[in-house]
């Protein structure tokens, strides 16, 4: 096979769609000046270092972004804290860095590599919430009734440091008994406990949660494999897993109440929301062929309620009918809220208050959250009038579907690189679109999506289909099938 250099045509996706690929040198030397900045000091930051907080991530994270410890309460409550690397106090308003985040809004992720969104030397150093350091945070801390519900919240900045960081899979193996316990659990007094607990209160909040119309489904993405020389070799599923939910659950949790902190405090803020889903026919549909009849007008909780029983009769199909779903939703956005006012909503976490804060290193609207906070925090007017908000939430909205193009096309080329010498065979696939602009289906070896040239008439998404390899190029991220 001819190589392939999927940085280059990651650079070149990335500038197709308008956004940047590297850093200014003003950027650079802002990031180089901020390294050497001392910690701000001030009566209202806590000292919460003796405090057993941990980190859970993937297994090469560096751009650490979030910690949490518990507390059992009586009467079967918990106090969860969640401690969000304060990234503001590194990254100033107005500066060369600032402006570049507020341009790309993410990081982007791709099966050649990752575009952060700040510089390393910030994002993967000295804002990150690494092991073993003390580093500056918001936290937001909250009461959990024994129902899942949170009752009560606060938010605050604290000096924190981080115990232990641990890996999804490790935790997860663990947590199922299919594993060793991680090597920590010997060292860090209080974290055998602490896991436990979480376990069991993530637990809690997701079932609170889908009592109300969330959505539970098992996704599966994509994991770049590379050879001991580092040419790519495969893209593998790289599911979700009890350490991923768990710590999902508590993000969700603080954002959630990050976003009702904001409207106490009168503030106007940037929300997260995902509209009832325009094709509510199509998931009908679905639900019929499973013998289900879903309500005629969307609702959440009838979706869930059919989820969850296709879950425990087709453990092995769950995943294939979730990739359909997840489709079919579309894709969330951002909207401006007015101070003191309720967001948009998201569907499929059937919340009405949703901020995205808790992953600054990696989201601008994170960021902008935090200096949302620590305004209202002080009683200053807010950094952001609502007209800025509702610039940047349309901007970061556009952004993100930015992003997500440049990674599927790097991963169609790296999909196209793997499939260079299988033309003519037959695989089985889903299919995850069916528009005006094309068909499209997902194979799971390599796991990537074509479109279908030929017999693609009467697909919908959600449909199983065998479909015949037609043609790739790499170059250009094509990967064509006929239904065979």
């Amino acid at each position: 096979m001819p190589a392939i250099d999927l940085h280059a045509l990651a650079v070149q996706s990335m500038q197709a769609h308008g956004l940047l690929h590297t850093f200014s040198a003003q950027a650079v030397a802002e990031a180089q000046a901020a390294v050497g900045s001392a910690p701000e000091q001030s009566p209202a930051i806590e000292d919460q270092r003796r405090l057993p907080w941990f980190s859970i991530d993937n297994d090469d994270t560096q751009d650490l972004d979030q910690l949490s410890v518990a507390q059992q309460l009586p009467a079967g409550a918990v106090r969860l804290r969640v401690a969000v690397a304060d990234v503001d106090w590194l990254v100033p308003a107005g500066g060369a860095m600032d402006a570049h985040a507020a341009h790309n809004t993410s990081s982007v992720y791709t099966a050649a590599g990752v575009f952060p969104m700040l510089p390393e030397l910030l994002s993967n150093d000295a804002s990150s919430l690494h092991q073993g350091q003390d580093r500056l945070a918001m936290v937001v801390d909250m009461q959990v009734a024994a129902d899942g519900q949170v009752a009560a919240a606060s938010i605050y900045r604290a000096l924190v440091r981080n115990h232990a960081k641990l890996t999804y899979n490790a935790v997860a193996a663990w947590l199922d008994d299919t594993g060793p316990p991680p090597a920590q659990l010997t060292s860090v007094p209080q974290l055998e406990a602490q896991l436990r607990l979480h376990d069991t209160l993530a637990a809690s909040l997701r079932q609170w949660r889908q009592s109300h119309g969330a959505l539970q489904v098992d996704t599966v993405a994509p994991r770049p494999v590379f050879d001991a020389a580092g040419r790519l070799v495969d893209l593998r599923p790289e599911p979700r897993n009890r350490a991923k939910e768990l710590i999902a659950d508590l993000m969700v949790a603080a954002n959630g109440a990050t976003a009702r902190f904001l409207a106490d405090k009168g503030s106007p803020s940037l929300r997260r929301f995902l509209q009832a889903p325009r094709r509510w026919d199509r998931l009908v549909a679905l639900a019929a062929g499973h013998g289900v009849q879903l309500p005629a007008q969307a609702d959440a909780q009838a979706l869930e309620h059919f989820l969850a029983a296709r879950r425990k009769a087709d453990t092995a199909g769950f995943a294939d009918l979730s990739l359909a779903v997840v489709k079919l939703l579309g894709a969330g956005g951002y909207a401006a809220a007015a101070a003191g006012g309720s967001g948009a909503g998201h569907f499929g976490l059937a919340v009405a208050d949703y901020a995205h804060s808790t992953a600054p290193n990696r989201r601008f609207p994170d960021l902008v959250t935090q200096r949302l906070l620590k305004a209202a925090l002080t009683g200053a007017p807010p950094p952001y009038c609502a007209d800025d908000l509702a610039r940047i939430a349309s901007h970061c909205t556009a952004q993100e579907s930015a992003a997500n193009k440049v990674e599927r096309e790097v991963l169609k080329a790296a999909g196209a690189f793997l499939l260079q010498g299988r033309i003519g065979e037959v695989f089985d696939a889903i299919v995850t679109g069916a528009a005006a602009k094309g068909t499209f289906v997902r194979i799971a070896s390599p796991m990537v999506e074509g479109r279908v040239l030929r017999g693609f008439e009467g697909l919908d998404v959600g449909d199983a289909a065998r479909v015949r390899l037609l043609a790739v190029d790499a170059a250009l991220s094509h990967i064509d099938f006929e239904q065979a």
